[in-house]
This record gives structure tokens, C-alpha cells and sequence, in this order.
């Protein structure tokens, strides 16, 4: 850090939380993100919808989980304690199933459009904020504690699911996302 730089605050063991480290953290998952889209580009509907592996899910039913279970359940739930976004939770496995009257480029968008608005989370919120709300029911006492904390998950999480997009896209036509030799 720069001697002119100061910390916008500091965590509870008192760490400098800069937002030069924020932004690092938002590039990371937003090139995390890039990745779950450019992974599935050239793909066409029936492609999307193809399950390739014995669970039976598909690329369109993993992005929508994304869209609905890690940015808009991570960032406008717990987080900012949405209500309207709290109320309208599900259980189970109901963002993984798209209906075919639903199509794809309408997923692909929605993924983009959650991605802002966590954007938008992110940029109103202090790093050191705890969440607003969080779901003891699913996973207990708090184990993320801080705006960094959930960042940090959910970029986990996205790169841990662009994972699965590069290996069914393999399957689906043997494209890959980055071949490294």
C-alpha cells in the first residue's frame, strides 16, 4: 500500500480493508463471471438444454442457479437484507430447472443482470459490513462475516461452477474455454 493510501477500514482484528482490495476482488469475480458466459458462446438452445452428466443437469440450469442462488441470493439477500428478494427464496433445487417455454438468451441475460445489481451491492457497501441477514436455517451461525467474506465465496463459487461449464462443453462439442500447452 501506498503511504498516501489509507484504508477506507479495518476488520475486526484491525486489517486495513482497502478498496483497491475490493476492486481486485470484483475483478477477479467478474473475470469469473466472463467465464461462465464465454464458456457457453456458439452454444445453441438445444446445447444449453443438453445434459451431459448422470445428475442431469444442464449449462442453462446452472447459469440460472448462479443468477438466483449465488449473486442474487449472496448479494441482495444477505447482504443488504432485501426483503422482496428474501420473500421470493426457494428451496431446494427450483433454480437449476428452466422451462422450455423460458429461452436461454432471457437466462443469459438475467445472469448479467444479477451480476449488476451485486455490482451495485458492492459499491454501496463498506468491506467490513456484516451481512444484513442471514440464513441460520441452511447453514447455521454466520460463517461469513464481512462484504470481503461474501465476495470471496462467491467468487469461489462462480469459478467452482465455470469448472463444470468447461467440462460440459467439452462433452457437448469438445470446445474449451482455455487450453494452456
Amino acid at each position: 500500500m501506498l503511504m498516501t493510501e489509507k484504508p477506507s477500514e479495518t476488520t475486526a482484528g484491525g486489517d486495513p480493508i482497502t478498496d483497491s482490495e475490493i476492486r481486485a476482488l470484483l475483478t477477479a469475480l467478474n473475470a469469473q463471471r466472463r467465464h461462465v458466459l464465454g464458456i457457453l458462446d456458439g452454444l445453441d438452445e438445444e446445447a444449453l438444454r443438453r445434459p451431459v452428466l448422470p445428475s442431469g443437469w444442464h449449462c442453462l440450469g446452472l447459469v440460472q442457479h448462479l443468477a438466483l442462488d449465488v449473486e442474487r441470493f449472496w448479494f441482495r439477500a444477505v447482504v443488504t437484507g432485501d426483503e422482496e428478494v428474501i420473500r421470493g427464496l426457494t428451496s431446494g433445487d427450483e433454480a437449476w430447472q428452466v422451462g422450455p417455454e423460458t429461452r436461454a438468451g432471457d437466462v443469459l441475460d438475467g445472469y448479467r443482470k444479477e451480476a449488476e445489481l451485486a455490482d451495485a451491492v458492492i459499491s454501496a457497501t463498506a468491506a467490513g459490513a456484516a451481512p444484513a441477514w442471514w440464513p441460520r436455517d441452511l447453514f447455521g451461525e454466520p460463517h461469513l462475516h464481512t462484504l470481503r467474506d461474501v465476495i470471496l465465496h462467491v467468487i469461489t463459487e462462480t469459478a467452482c461452477h465455470a469448472g463444470h461449464l468447461d467440462a460440459a462443453r467439452e462433452l457437448i462439442d469438445g470446445h474449451r474455454w482455455l487450453v494452456l500447452t
